[in-house]
């Protein structure tokens, strides 16, 4: 069974009298629990993609498939009821609210959900021990590091258990090491649990840990391989092979 699939995908955006083509004709299907990359340079069109699978965007033409339901139909209160029921979302900047502690961060979808509070909490509480965040449960974003924040953004988007989780650029503010922790535990879950992740990058660290890897330029897929990703936990084991290759990729 698919978990997305898009055919024939067209976007433009109108930049003062020039017309800017985000997506020109793309057609993808991504199985249930794979772990997919779609990479390339500024403007490929890969963040274009991204939001259009999660109902962020609507294409100028084309469809789109979360399951079995079209969603390049639904009208923005339906998207907005699919997004919160069946997608999860990590962004670059975390989009933590920064007045309430990770717990609360993490209850806030199942809340607006309609869950109820003692189940938000074991959820919750569950949750970020498998992020590993326990004890940090009561910290408000400004009280946590730049990964710690990354992984309660991660535990609010699988705390309700989506069909499929979307990243842009998750590991743009975050250091090698990290950043390697943090591809290390999308892994775990994708392994565990598993969600289907597509994760929109240019950052090499994160390709390497994907089972296939979708390469876009100016609004087109211009390939898409299968590849053996790294091995779970290899992202920040202290060995020498894996430093010489951490130089080699970094330059």
């Amino acid at each position: 069974m698919s978990s997305v699939i898009c055919k024939d995908l067209c976007k433009t955006f109108q930049q003062g009298d020039e017309i800017i083509t985000g997506l020109d004709k793309v057609s993808i299907e991504i199985d249930k629990g794979d772990f997919v990359c779609l990479s390339g340079p500024s403007g490929s069109g890969k963040t274009t993609l991204l939001n259009a699978i999660g109902g962020l965007d609507t294409p100028d033409s084309g469809q789109i498939f979360i399951g079995d339901e079209q969603i390049d139909t639904l009208s923005k209160g339906e998207l907005a009821d699919m997004r919160l029921n069946n997608i999860g979302f990590v962004f670059q900047s975390y989009n933590l609210i920064p007045v309430l502690t990770a717990r609360e961060n993490v209850e806030f979808v199942m809340q607006v959900r309609g869950m109820p509070a003692a189940e938000r909490s074991t959820l919750s509480h569950s949750i970020l021990k498998e992020v590993g965040l326990e004890g940090l449960e009561d910290r408000r974003p400004a009280q946590l590091s730049g990964g710690q924040q990354q992984r309660v953004a991660v535990a609010r988007a699988i705390v309700s258990q989506p069909k499929l989780v979307l990243g842009d650029e998750p590991t743009a503010n975050l250091d090698t090491h990290t950043a390697r922790q943090l591809m290390d535990l999308f892994v775990e879950l994708n392994q565990k649990h598993n969600i289907t992740f597509v994760i929109a990058t240019h950052d090499v660290r994160v390709m390497e840990y994907t089972k296939r890897l979708i390469r876009m330029e100016d609004g087109k897929i211009i390939s898409d391989e299968v590849q053996s990703p790294l091995p779970l936990g290899d992202g920040y084991k202290d060995v020498t092979g894996r430093a010489t290759h951490d130089a080699k990729a970094e330059g």
